[in-house]
């Protein structure tokens, strides 16, 4: 079966007076009748958009049928190529643009149907008429099935020729505006999804500008720490690359590690300063940074993955941890490779009790408490990375001070820290 087509077998008289013909039109849905519809004439066919001159291939090995077409449709307007046989049609088809081709079936040297292919494989878009005295309903059938628009049997009459021309050309214009505003619609979306996506980071950027102000706030409550929360998110970030964590996992667990204490925010300022020993209750309220600063968060939508990280970041792999006494991977990997990241700056940062200590001895504590404190995993990508990545990383941060963006790390390639 043939979805969406029309057979029509009709008896006509021919032009030169020779009797009766039989005429099969196979036009598609919609297609105008034969006696008044559009194409007979330029009145006739009503609202349709003008276009340029078509032209229009004919091919046919009989001189007198091809000299035929090729005159009517010149009489009406149209620019005509003249072709022989089906070799002739393709180096035509080489050298110029056609609106429609209009071929015999029966022909030496590439017949009809193999013209056919040979278009509609390489033209989709272009319509091919089959104009041939072969009375075969399977023809007919297996020419549209190969992509053919239409099929005229000859003898037929001139009117019945420009009909088909017409809704042919009628045809190839739809095709031609429906591909025109598809791709006018594909250029209009992929610049409104670029000027999203420009949108979008400008949004990430005022996020991570804001997140840098509320972390200089806090180095101002809590100055034993200053530099504290810029330092250890460079270490996270540059650990979470070695272990082959994903570019946009990194961006929320340096967004946890440079938040991580925002919560003491929320702890007076006698406990907070104190400078001697706190008291097992003081301690108590101190512990009390993870959950203040994971409910400060976990609200905030693109903060709600680092708010994981600002609960979790005191917890301990043996589970000796706080606040909620979790082990292994049961903590987010996040928290787990920032305390790597903690303790090392915790080590090599001077403190009112005691004064800094070297990148060996950080290193000696770290592997000492992998396992209990630290996940081992973790642990060991850390031992593979040279001191001198992280002295760089700490001079760079200390030489640009407030104006340096840990953030912009994530976007550095990791051969480059």
């Amino acid at each position: 079966m043939l979805p969406n087509r029309k057979f029509t077998f009709s008896f006509e008289s021919s032009e030169d007076g020779g009797g009766n013909c039989l005429a099969l039109d196979l036009a598609g849905p919609g297609s105008p009748n034969r006696a008044g519809g559009p194409g007979v004439d330029g009145a006739a066919r009503g609202n349709s958009a003008p276009r340029k001159t078509a032209r229009i291939l004919v091919v046919d090995d009989e001189n007198q049928v091809r000299a035929m077409i090729g005159s009517t449709l010149e009489r009406h307007g149209y620019e005509v190529h003249l072709a022989s046989n089906g070799r002739e049609a393709l180096e035509a088809i080489s050298l110029n643009t056609f609106d429609l081709v209009l071929t015999d079936i029966v022909m030496q040297d590439v017949n009809g149907i193999a013209l056919l292919e040979r278009l509609h494989t390489q033209l989709p878009n272009l319509p091919v008429v089959m104009v041939t005295a072969i009375h075969d309903i399977s023809v007919a059938i297996d020419s549209m099935r190969r992509g053919a628009y239409d099929y005229l049997l000859k003898p037929f009459e001139r009117e019945h020729l420009m009909n088909t021309v017409h809704r042919a050309l009628d045809h190839k214009q739809i095709l031609e505006e429906s591909h025109n505003y598809q791709q006018s619609l594909e250029q209009m979306v992929r610049a409104r999804t670029e000027m999203l996506r420009h949108a979008m980071e400008d949004l990430e950027h005022s996020y991570d500008v804001t997140l840098e102000a509320l972390g200089d706030a806090l180095d101002l409550k809590d100055s034993e720490t200053e530099g504290h929360s810029k330092r250890v998110t460079a270490y996270t970030i540059a650990l979470a690359r070695a272990m082959g964590i994903p570019p946009g996992d990194i961006k929320v667990i340096a967004r946890g590690a440079f938040l991580h204490d925002v919560g003491k925010m929320a702890i007076p300022d006698e406990i907070l300063r104190k400078p001697g020993t706190l008291t097992m209750d003081e301690q108590g309220v101190m512990r009390e940074h993870c959950s203040r600063g994971y409910h400060m968060l976990r609200k905030i939508p693109f903060l709600a993955g680092a708010a994981e990280i600002v609960f979790c970041h005191q917890e301990h792999f043996d589970g000796s941890g706080y606040p909620s006494g979790i082990r292994g991977h049961e903590i987010p990997v996040g928290a787990r490779i920032f305390a790597v990241a903690d303790t090392l700056d915790a080590i090599t940062s001077d403190r009112p009790y005691r004064r800094a200590r070297s990148f060996d001895a950080a290193r000696e504590e770290i592997l000492r408490c992998s396992g209990t404190q630290f996940d081992p995993s973790v642990v060991e990508v850390f031992l593979k990375i040279p001191n001198e990545l992280w002295q760089e990383l700490r001079s760079e941060i200390s030489g640009q001070n407030k104006r340096f963006s840990t953030f912009q790390m994530t976007q550095t390639p990791a051969t480059e820290l």
